[in-house]
């Protein structure tokens, strides 16, 4: 076997890569004989089969097994005593196309080798961390927010007309084209207008109702309703309104915060202080974070490799169309141009992704099992009633296995670093945190 450099600029590599016949006709023997025990044939007894016959039978399949094998082996061989990381799967195809038994294999190889981090003195990174303390408007704000989710109501005075955020107790039948339709009749359904939990266009037309009226609600199915055969329908639904009533913020005392699992109210606002306080400082850990990358950023430069580079920016140009093109969810779209913006933010994010995926391994930073399952937990309460399959897609899934890891490992890396760095705290209002992390979309 012969390895030849073919290319050496940047960090672009090529090779030619030659297998000798010799070499693949002794694997192929190599592999009949480790299996001529096993075989059966007939007119010979298990693992008397000669091996002439053997190669005659077998040997065309062996034969593409042991080059792919080879050339594996060659490439394995290559990046241990090469040292070389490939920043993607290598390129690898065979040149001979006019190949035949006997003779040698000529492959060429090609890649983009990751590159040599510079080793970087974290002690000299200065950080600064916001700290914001949970004030007691703060707490008496949430409170009200939680009173508001506690709402209760109360009827109107007899010959009261309903009002939008009024709960109305109705009967209703809904018909399309004079014909009723399965799940669209109820008894006894409170309503609370403005709530948007019917068809849009319903709710509104219930606003100065009386109890005791009945009102014919006129509608228009969504084009993309979830039944399809309503879908674009018109309907009209019969409305027997049987009570108004107006709603009542619950008390701020005792038996509110033992609505919400808590003792007494110096309790819950004990909790909600707790609760701000840890989203104040999630909140001030990005804005540390990304003063971390910027300072990161400032202190290493080295060649990156193209095809991250141009792979990142295509990610990145593809993501803000769609942030800018909400209403298309699919990916059947022109194509999309990369920009000079796009090229520039994707070289940072390669070059921050290779530095903290050094900085992690030479820490021996890892994303336990434990971190991965609560994790995935996490993700799986977005899917309610489905957690279970969710859960089993995941552990079958290498490739969403690693984009849920990847983000543990960098905030891993963040606080291995940021240990090392001489971080000072700084106590600010919570709209100077605001202002910063609104400052982080901007930039």
């Amino acid at each position: 076997m012969q390895v030849t450099e073919t290319l050496n600029e940047g960090l672009k590599r090529g090779y030619a890569i030659t297998i000798t016949g010799a070499e693949l006709n002794a694997k192929v023997d190599e592999k009949l004989v480790e299996a001529q025990p096993e075989v059966e044939m007939k007119g010979f007894r298990k693992g008397k089969v000669p091996l002439a016959l053997l190669k005659k039978q077998f040997g065309e399949r062996m034969m593409g097994e042991a080059m792919q094998e080879a050339v594996d082996g060659a490439m394995n061989q290559h990046f241990e005593d090469s040292g070389d990381r490939p920043a993607l799967q290598p390129d690898v195809k065979m040149t001979n196309e006019d190949w035949k038994p006997g003779d040698d294999v000529n492959v060429e190889m090609s890649y983009e080798a990751l590159p040599a981090i510079p080793e970087v003195d974290l002690s000299g990174v200065e950080l600064e961390k916001l700290v914001v303390k949970a004030e007691g408007e703060a707490v008496d704000e949430a409170l009200a927010n939680l009173a508001e989710t506690a709402t209760d109501y109360e009827a109107r005075e007899e010959g009261a007309a309903a009002e939008d955020k009024d709960q109305v107790v109705i009967d209703f039948l809904g018909k399309v084209d004079g014909e009723a339709f399965d799940g669209g009749a109820g008894d006894d359904y409170p309503l609370v207008l403005g709530s948007n939990s019917f068809i849009p266009g319903f709710e509104e037309q219930l606003v100065g109702t009386k109890a005791g009226e009945e009102k014919d609600v006129n509608v228009t199915f969504p084009e993309e309703y979830q039944a399809e055969h309503l879908a674009g329908k018109e309907a009209v639904f019969t409305c027997t309104i049987k009570e108004v009533k107006a709603p009542k913020a619950a008390e701020i005392n005792d038996e509110l915060a033992t609505k919400f699992g808590a003792e007494d109210l110096d309790a819950l606002k004990g909790q909600i202080s707790e609760r701000l306080e840890a989203e104040y400082a999630g909140a001030a850990r990005a804005v540390m974070k990304r003063g971390l990358l910027d300072k990161l950023d400032d202190l290493v430069s080295f060649d990156l490799p193209p095809s991250l580079v141009e792979a990142e920016a295509k990610q990145i140009a593809h993501q803000l169309w769609h942030d800018e093109n909400p209403e298309v969810e699919g990916h059947d779209h022109p194509e999309i141009e990369t920009t000079e913006e796009h090229t520039k933010l994707a070289e940072r994010r390669v070059r921050l992704g290779l530095l903290l995926a050094e900085l992690g391994q030479k820490a021996e930073v890892e994303v336990t099992d434990a971190e991965m399952t609560q994790a995935i937990m996490q993700q799986a309460r977005q899917y309610p009633g489905q957690e279970r399959q969710f859960f089993e897609f995941i552990q079958q899934n290498q490739q969403m296995q690693q984009q849920l890891r990847a983000p543990l490992f960098e905030d891993k890396v963040i606080d291995h670093i940021a240990e090392q760095a001489k971080v000072e705290e700084k106590e600010v209002s919570k709209e100077d945190l605001q202002k910063a992390v609104e400052a982080l979309d901007e930039e």
